[in-house]
């Protein structure tokens, strides 16, 4: 049996941020089951083209998802990510 699944890492990242603001990157690591690293490069993609905004809370990170900023592949122009948090989770959306 394969190991691929249908949605990318920056995804599994963006659900887990959404549904939790304030997850360490060892946190999404390991439900990801990728590496701290992976996930910091994944969050600096998500913040550069403005999925996420980030905040500090004293030592911590908050991480701010934009649900109006639509997504990318040009098959799903138009879908915003509050519109597919709804379609991949019953309780995706904050």
């Amino acid at each position: 049996m394969s190991n691929w699944t249908f949605l990318s890492n920056h995804a599994h990242t963006l659900i887990l941020l959404c549904e939790d603001p304030d997850l360490r990157m060892r946190d999404i690591a390991e439900r990801v089951d990728i590496t701290e690293r992976a996930v910091q490069r994944i969050v600096h993609d998500l913040v550069e083209e403005g999925y996420l905004t980030v905040s500090k809370e004293g030592r911590r990170n908050h991480y701010n998802p934009n649900l109006s900023a639509t997504l990318r592949h040009p098959l799903e122009a138009g879908v915003t990510i509050e519109q597919f948090l709804k379609g991949v989770r019953i309780d995706g959306v904050p």
